[in-house]
């Protein structure tokens, strides 16, 4: 009798292991319009793809010609291909690795930008270069949602804390001259919009979603303000920040494609390397890390060890705000120069989807802001080369991109146990 009471709960543990289609669903979603789109109203023409930047790089690489039809016709073909096998992994009971998925989406993005740009000359190097450029305030924005989260706190007010950074670096580099100076106060301006997030969430227990929600409208409302108040008047004296400039290291930037896109940026972007690394090792190889994963997780657990919960919330969301600080002060000192209302676009937001794409973990988080950068350059890019598809459908681009890699690709994830939850000592 107790060997046939166990075995339902066996199958039934087998079951909800098994992994479910919706990868499967999406790719075949995917493969399905790569057939509609790419091969069957592909145009005649041949896309050339420049890999090497005009004017740098030790070797030049040639020009690749893709000839628009036939590059859809093969790329349809891999992409039915693996909807397919990735339905026999399922089916097998196997899970659909990441780098399946990578792959499958570098496939349509091969056969995507060979339709979009025949006719033209499409330079990779640059296109990625703009996707990085893009990607540093999304990856710093994701770093400190991921730190926020993974302490306990939701951290809604990314939006405000970009924001906040960008209007401030550009106010103190323009006074001071100084583009470490206006580095420090993006820093401090994303700590004190997280001192209140913290404040409100922590210490008086109201809803995190709510008070970040209030915080990105309260900060986009006083910036307004102030730019159409002061800055306006005065961009001469109080909103003309200098800007960093590439740095190129040396050997290293000389390498084909890889080297100008990585390798010759500005010094918050290598910054950005530096964050990246730093919050991965320090989650999960550091006695910090295992602090801040064990209050996100289990509170109650971690208080009987002595960690204080509240405290250590606090100081890791004000943590998370300096990181997305310094994202806010690319917009400034790093890319357009001078503080506009709103120059943030909902950045903070994307940041945020970057943060469940990427399961609440830093490398990942990084590589869907990545994704997500890549999306905006695509939009640029093909809106210059003057591609067939139309203005608007470029413009929702990034965040077309952003809902499905979210709802069709990111599968079951569990973010941090306690996060969002309040936690009342006794």
């Amino acid at each position: 009798m107790t060997a046939v009471r166990a075995e339902p709960a066996t199958t039934g543990a087998v079951a909800m292991q098994r992994p479910g289609l919706k990868v499967p669903i999406a790719l075949g979603v995917f493969a399905l319009l790569a057939v509609l789109l790419l091969a069957l109203l592909a145009p005649a023409g041949t896309s050339t793809f420049s890999l090497s930047a005009s004017g740098s790089g030790a070797v030049q690489l040639p020009q690749i010609p893709l000839h628009a039809r036939t590059t859809g016709i093969v790329v349809s073909l891999l992409a039915v291909l693996m909807a397919i096998g990735s339905g026999l992994l399922v089916r097998a009971g196997r899970r659909v690795p990441l780098w399946y998925t990578v792959v499958f989406a570098v496939i349509l993005v091969v056969g995507f930008l060979a339709w979009a740009t025949a006719g033209h000359t499409l330079p990779v190097t640059g296109l990625l270069e703009s996707a990085l450029a893009l990607s540093a305030p999304l990856i710093f924005g994701a770093l400190g949602g991921v730190v926020s989260e993974r302490v306990g706190v939701v951290n809604i007010a990314i939006e405000g804390q970009l924001l906040a950074g960008a209007c401030v670096s550009a106010v103190v580099a323009s006074i001071t001259q100084n583009l470490v100076v206006g580095l420090i106060g993006a820093l401090v301006a994303g700590v004190l919009v997280s001192f209140v997030l913290a404040a409100f969430s922590i210490k008086y227990v109201v809803n995190q979603v709510i008070v970040g929600v209030v915080l990105n409208v309260l900060v986009l409302g006083l910036t307004t303000f102030f730019y159409e108040t002061v800055l306006v008047n005065a961009s001469d004296t109080l909103n003309s920040p200098p800007r960093f400039a590439n740095l190129p290291i040396p050997g290293l930037s000389l390498i084909p494609v890889v080297g100008p896109v990585l390798f010759d940026q500005s010094v918050i972007t290598y910054l950005m390397y530096v964050a990246v690394v730093a919050v991965f090792v320090g989650l999960y190889r550091t006695r910090w890390g295992l602090r801040v994963r064990a209050v996100g997780e289990h509170p109650q657990a971690a208080d009987t060890v002595g960690i204080d919960v509240g405290r250590t919330r606090f100081w890791n969301v004000a943590l998370a705000g300096a990181i997305v600080g310094i994202g806010g002060a690319y917009f400034t000192l790093g890319s357009v120069g001078a503080f506009s209302q709103n120059m943030t676009s909902g950045a903070g937001y994307i940041a945020l989807a970057a943060v469940i794409f990427g399961g609440w973990d830093p490398l990942r988080a990084s590589l869907a802001g990545l994704l997500f950068g890549f999306a905006s350059s695509l939009q640029n890019t093909l809106g210059i080369l003057g591609s067939p598809v139309p203005s608007d459908v470029l413009l929702t681009l990034p965040y077309v991109v952003t809902i499905f890699a979210v709802a069709g690709l990111v599968g079951r994830v569990r973010g941090p146990a306690a996060a969002g939850r309040p936690y009342l000592k006794g």
